[in-house]
């Protein structure tokens, strides 16, 4: 499978770059974007490692949730087929949470579903002063199952019960609030302000900050262990084989409110 809907890049200073790269559709994730993020996580080398990632999207959008048209396709096809999709969306985004080394994510336009989870698993965000953000997955009747426990780190279960329950629009600055993300910027010096910090990390030692970032995953509840990731895999996909995920994704398709069916 082709990578390109993720490109890769490393510097000689040891920076990892990942470009999110669908901007025709804001970067929404579908199977090969989620098998192309977790190769590149995967093949980044150990000797010597890099000294920090930055995650970015092409584009206007930053990343705008799940691909709904690849979703309800998916929707349709097989238990088995919907387990190993959501397995593997889990995956990358843990990986992406553990990685020992810091990782900073640069935010532009909507970050919407999924690309709230991703950056959620990132050290550092920083967005410009106009992206908006939702978790909107229950607009569709499908839930963010796979992303709870990174969002849950970011912004407390406090704020997670608002947002993932309403699904609503929030802007740029309510994200700085709540915690999603760490700085905000005028559009025009995103770049820069990741390059600055990039800096600032480039100044600390490596394996001291991979021990700090192990050793605060260690009371996260982003740190849970397999047997935790297979119950939100199973979830996830169960979800989007139900009776009401199936009219949220026809609503979507059909361009209409949902009907939904009695809980």
């Amino acid at each position: 499978m082709s990578n390109t809907a993720v490109l890769c890049s490393l510097d000689d200073r040891g920076i990892a770059r990942l470009v999110l790269n669908r901007p025709e559709v804001g970067n929404a994730y579908d199977g090969a974007l989620i098998a192309a993020l977790s190769a590149h996580l995967t093949a980044l080398p150990d000797k010597p490692p890099p000294r920090a990632l930055l995650l970015k999207g092409n584009g206007r959008h930053f990343q705008a949730g799940a691909d709904l048209k690849w979703v309800s396709a998916l929707a349709q096809g097989t238990f088995e087929e919907n387990l190993a999709a959501s397995r593997a969306t889990a995956e990358a985004v843990d990986r992406l949470n553990r990685l020992p080394l810091p990782t900073v994510a640069l935010v532009q336009g909507g970050c919407f579903g999924g690309g709230t989870g991703l950056i959620a698993a990132c050290d550092v965000v920083i967005a410009a002063e106009d992206a908006i953000f939702s978790i909107a997955e229950v607009r569709w009747g499908l839930t963010a199952a796979i992303i709870l426990p990174q969002l849950s780190d970011a912004i407390s279960v406090r704020q997670l019960r608002r947002y993932a329950l309403t699904g609503e629009r929030f802007a740029a600055a309510e994200a700085l609030r709540i915690g999603l993300v760490h700085k905000l910027v005028a559009p025009g010096e995103l770049a820069a302000a990741g390059e600055e910090m990039l800096a600032t990390l480039l100044a600390n030692g490596p394996a001291a900050m991979a021990e700090t970032k192990a050793l605060a995953l260690d009371s996260a509840w982003g740190g849970f262990g397999p047997e935790t990731l297979d119950r939100l895999v199973n979830a996830h996909a169960l979800k989007r084989r139900s009776a009401e995920a199936r009219e949220g994704l026809l609503s979507f398709v059909q361009k209409r409110a949902a009907h939904w069916p009695p809980a």
